[in-house]
C-alpha cells in the first residue's frame, strides 16, 4: 500500500466514522470531497470499495445501530458522485472556481497592498469624483486638513475651503498643480500644495481624480516675508528724509500686517513732546487733528516700546492669546517708537513674528538711513546758503536759483542783493564755468569778494576791474562772466557793467522788454582792459530781470528766442508780485526734460506812481475802489497777505467817509479821494473827504469799531479834522522778502495717508 492510499484511506475512515456517528449536511460534503480527492490522487475505486465495507462490516459486528449501513451507504454515494461522467465535468467548473477565487484572493491582497501604501505616505491622499467630492481620503490628509476618513464624501464646498481666499481651481480642467489657502478645523490658516491626475473606472467608465497634498506654509510664508521685504526695501529705497520715509514706509507695513493703523512717534531731542506720525485710520488714544496729539494712556504705551532693547517686539495686550497690536523701538537710538494696531485681534504666530521683526527692520534701518542724510543735508545747506547769498532781500525783489546737478542746492552760478548806505541797491548775477561742487567753490570766493567790494561803494566798472584781479588768483574763475549793478530806488537810476553776461531786460509797465546790452566786455580773468559802464532810466512800475544763461540757452534753439519770450512775459506780468513774475518766466522757457545747466535770476520792481482815486460817496462804489487798489498793491510789489490788510483799513476809512461826513447833505456831489503812494520801503494811504464825521462814542458797541480796526491793519494812523474836511492818513513799512531756495527742506506733514 502507497502512502498516498493509505493517507487516503485512514481520511476516509474519519469522515465515515463521523458521518455515522452524527450524519449531517457537513459530513456528506466530507464525503463528497474525499471523492473529489480520489479523483485528483487516483485512488482505486476497488480499494476505496472494499475498505468502506470493511468498515461498515466491523461496525455491524460490533452490534452498532442496524441503520447504519443504510447511513454507510448514503456516504459511499457521496463519495462515488464525483467519479461519474457528469461529477467529472463539474469537476472541470471546480477547477475554473479554484482558479476565479485565486484571482480574487489576488485582487484582495492587492487591495490590502495599495491601503497599506496610501497610509504609509507622508502627503495627504484623496480620491474625488466628478463633482469634486472628497470620496476617500488617508490619515495624513486629516491630520493636514483637520478632516479625516470617518467624515468621507466632502461635497462640494469642502470644510476646509477659505470664503474669502482664491477660487477653488476645477480639477482636471484648470490646474492638476495648485497652490491654495486653507483653514485647519482648528482654525489654523495653511497654505497646501496639490497635485492631481485623472483616471477613468473601468467599471462604470466614470471619471475620478487622485491627488496628494502637501503643507507648504513654512515655504509660502518665507516667500511672503521676502516679498514684503522688498516691496518695503524698494518703497523707502529712494526716502531721503524721515517723512518720506514714514510716509510711504507705514501705508506699506500696514497693508502687509493687515494693521487698521500705524503710530510713530519720535522725539526729536530724546524728551518732552514727541512728533506723531500716522497712517490708516486713527488709533485710539491718538487726536484725530492734522497734528495728532498722543493721550495719556498712548503717550505712556510708546514711552515704554521705545526704552524697550533695540530690534525687539512686544504684542498687546501682553501674554494674552489673542493680541490687538504690537509696539517696538524703531532704530537704537531710543527715540522712537512704533505702535501697530491690528484689524481685529488675532493671535499671532511664530511665522508672523518673524515677517514683523524682519519688516521693522527695514524701516528702522531706513529711518537711520534718512536721519543720517538729513543731518548731512541740513549741514551741507547751511554750508551753500551761506555761500549763495542773503536770505533776507530788500521789498520789491525775488531771486530764483534752481541748480543743474540734484541734489545740490548750488552751482557755479549765483545772484547778491546788497543794500547800502546811501540808500543805492548793488545787484550782482554771475555764472562760474563748470557745474557742481567745484563750480560752487569757485563761485563762493568771487562771490564774497563782489560783496565785499560793493560795501566799499565800489562802482560796477570798478567792481569788475577788481574781479578781474581776484579771478585770475582762483583756480577755475579764469572766464566767469558777470553783471553788476548799482540800482538808485528812488531816482530810477541803475548803473551797470557786464564781464560777458547775459543782458538785464527791463520792462516799462505793459510794454515789451528791452535788453540792457550796453557797458559790455569780456569775462573775469582773461584780458587787461578798462572795464566800461553803462546807464539806465527804470521807469515807475518797470520791472528788472537779471539771469544767467542757463535760463535761455537751450540746445537746438536760438537764445533770442529766449529773450523774445522773457520781454514778452514781463509786458503780460507788471501787475503781478516779483515772485509771480520769476514764476511766470521760469515756466514759461522750462524745457520738457529741466534746465541742464544752473539758472540764478534776480526780478526787482520799481515803486510805481502814485494811485489817485475820487469815487462818489456811496457805498456801492467801494468795490471798484478795492479793485483798483489791490491791483496797484500787487504792481508796487506788496505781498497779498499785506496787501489784504491795508485795502481793509482803506475800505473802512472811505466807509467812515461816506457814512459820516455826509450826514447833513452839504457839498454839492458828495466824494471820497484815495491816494496811495510807494517809496522805497514805505507804503502810504491817504483817504479825505470835505464833510465831518461823527464824534466817536465812548461806547461804540457792536458798530463804531472802524478806527480801532484801521489802526490794528496799519503801523501808523493818523486822522485830521479840520473846517473843510476829514485827512486819514495810514502807513506800513514794508517787510523784507525772504529768499527762497531751489530744494527747501521738506515740511514735516504729520498727517501721513
Amino acid at each position: 500500500m502507497t502512502t498516498v492510499l493509505a493517507a487516503f484511506l485512514d481520511a476516509y475512515t474519519t469522515a465515515l466514522r463521523g458521518h455515522l456517528e452524527a450524519p449531517t449536511h457537513d459530513t456528506l460534503s466530507e464525503g463528497y470531497e474525499l471523492g473529489r480527492r480520489a479523483l485528483v490522487e487516483d485512488i482505486s475505486l476497488l480499494d476505496l470499495t472494499e475498505h468502506h465495507f470493511r468498515l461498515v462490516g466491523a461496525e455491524a459486528a460490533a452490534g452498532n445501530d442496524p441503520r447504519l449501513a443504510e447511513s454507510a451507504l448514503e456516504f459511499l454515494l457521496q463519495t462515488l458522485a464525483a467519479l461519474d461522467i457528469a461529477t467529472r465535468g463539474y469537476l472541470d467548473g471546480t477547477r475554473r472556481y479554484e482558479q476565479q477565487r485565486s484571482r480574487a484572493d489576488d485582487l484582495d491582497q492587492r487591495d490590502a497592498f495599495r491601503t497599506a501604501l496610501v497610509e504609509s505616505l507622508q502627503d495627504g491622499f484623496f480620491v474625488a469624483d466628478a463633482h469634486g467630492a472628497i470620496i476617500e481620503v488617508n490619515s495624513a490628509f486629516g491630520a493636514l486638513t483637520g478632516y479625516g476618513a470617518a467624515e468621507v464624501p466632502y461635497p462640494l464646498p469642502h470644510p476646509w475651503s477659505m470664503a474669502s481666499g482664491p477660487r477653488y481651481p476645477d480639477l482636471g480642467t484648470e490646474a492638476s498643480r495648485f497652490v491654495i489657502p486653507i483653514r485647519h478645523r482648528d482654525g489654523r490658516a495653511l497654505w497646501l500644495a496639490v497635485s492631481t491626475s485623472t483616471l477613468i473606472e473601468p467599471e462604470n467608465n466614470e471619471r475620478i481624480f487622485v491627488g496628494t497634498i502637501r503643507d507648504v506654509t513654512a515655504e509660502h510664508d518665507a516667500q511672503a516675508r521676502d516679498q514684503a521685504a522688498s516691496r518695503l526695501a524698494t518703497a523707502v529705497g529712494t526716502s531721503t528724509s524721515v517723512v518720506e520715509v514714514l510716509s510711504v514706509g507705514l501705508d506699506e507695513l500696514r497693508r502687509t500686517v493687515g494693521a487698521a493703523s500705524a503710530v510713530v512717534a519720535v522725539w526729536p531731542n530724546g524728551h518732552g513732546s514727541p512728533e506723531i506720525y500716522m497712517s490708516g485710520t486713527v488709533a485710539p488714544g491718538v487726536s484725530n487733528t492734522e497734528s495728532p496729539v498722543l493721550e495719556p494712556e498712548a503717550m505712556a504705551l510708546l514711552e515704554r516700546a521705545r526704552r524697550r532693547p533695540p530690534r525687539s517686539l512686544a504684542a498687546l495686550p501682553e501674554g494674552a492669546e489673542s493680541s490687538e497690536g504690537i509696539v517696538a523701538p524703531l532704530g537704537e537710538t531710543g527715540d522712537t517708537a512704533l505702535w501697530l494696531r491690528f484689524a481685529a485681534p488675532r493671535a499671532i504666530t511664530a511665522a508672523d513674528w518673524t515677517m514683523f521683526s524682519l519688516l521693522i527692520g527695514h524701516l528702522s534701518l531706513a529711518v537711520q538711513r534718512a536721519r543720517n542724510f538729513d543731518q548731512a543735508r541740513s549741514t551741507s545747506l547751511t554750508l551753500q546758503r551761506a555761500m549763495l547769498g542773503p536770505i533776507e532781500l530788500p521789498p520789491r525783489f525775488s531771486v530764483h536759483y534752481e541748480p543743474a546737478l540734484p541734489p545740490l542746492e548750488i552751482g557755479g552760478d549765483w545772484y547778491d542783493v546788497v543794500p547800502l548806505k546811501d540808500g543805492t541797491i548793488g545787484v550782482v548775477v554771475g555764472d562760474c564755468v563748470g557745474r557742481g561742487l567745484s563750480a560752487a567753490v569757485v563761485m563762493g570766493q568771487l562771490r564774497t569778494a563782489a560783496r565785499a567790494l560793493l560795501l566799499r561803494h565800489t562802482g560796477p566798472a570798478q567792481l569788475l576791474s577788481e574781479l578781474d584781479a581776484v579771478a585770475g588768483r582762483i583756480p577755475g574763475a579764469m572766464c566767469t562772466t558777470v553783471f553788476a549793478a548799482v540800482l538808485d530806488p528812488v531816482r530810477g537810476l541803475l548803473r551797470y557793467s557786464s564781464a560777458g553776461h547775459m543782458p538785464a531786460i527791463v520792462a516799462d509797465v505793459g510794454e515789451k522788454g528791452r535788453l540792457l546790452e550796453d557797458g559790455r566786455s569780456v569775462p573775469l580773468a582773461t584780458f587787461e582792459l578798462e572795464r566800461p559802464e553803462a546807464s539806465a532810466t527804470l521807469s515807475p512800475g518797470a520791472t528788472m530781470v537779471l539771469f544767467t544763461d542757463g535760463l535761455v540757452e537751450q540746445r537746438g534753439i536760438d537764445i533770442d528766442d529766449g529773450f523774445d519770450k522773457i520781454a514778452a512775459t514781463l509786458a503780460e506780468t507788471s501787475g503781478k508780485l516779483p515772485r509771480e513774475v520769476a514764476d511766470a518766466v521760469l515756466s514759461r522757457l522750462r524745457p520738457a526734460a529741466g534746465y541742464d545747466d544752473d539758472v540764478a535770476m534776480v526780478v526787482y520792481r520799481q515803486p510805481p506812481a502814485p494811485l489817485h482815486l475820487s469815487v462818489p460817496a456811496l457805498a456801492d462804489r467801494l468795490a471798484g475802489l478795492r479793485r483798483a487798489l489791490k491791483a496797484w498793491f500787487a504792481a508796487a510789489a506788496v505781498p497779498h497777505d499785506l496787501a489784504s490788510d491795508l485795502v481793509a483799513a482803506a475800505n473802512e476809512a472811505c466807509s467812515n467817509s461816506i457814512e459820516h461826513a455826509y450826514l447833513d447833505g452839504s457839498g454839492d456831489e458828495p466824494a471820497v479821494d484815495l491816494t496811495a503812494t510807494c517809496g522805497t520801503q514805505t507804503v502810504e494811504i491817504v483817504v479825505t473827504d470835505t464833510g465831518a464825521w461823527k464824534p466817536r462814542s465812548a461806547d461804540p458797541g457792536h458798530r463804531g469799531r472802524g478806527i480801532d480796526m484801521m489802526r490794528a491793519l496799519t503801523e501808523e494812523l493818523e486822522i485830521e479834522h479840520t473846517d473843510t474836511g476829514t485827512r486819514v492818513r495810514m502807513s506800513i513799512t514794508l517787510p523784507a522778502i525772504k529768499s527762497p531756495v531751489a530744494n527747501p527742506l521738506r515740511g514735516t506733514h504729520r498727517r501721513l495717508s
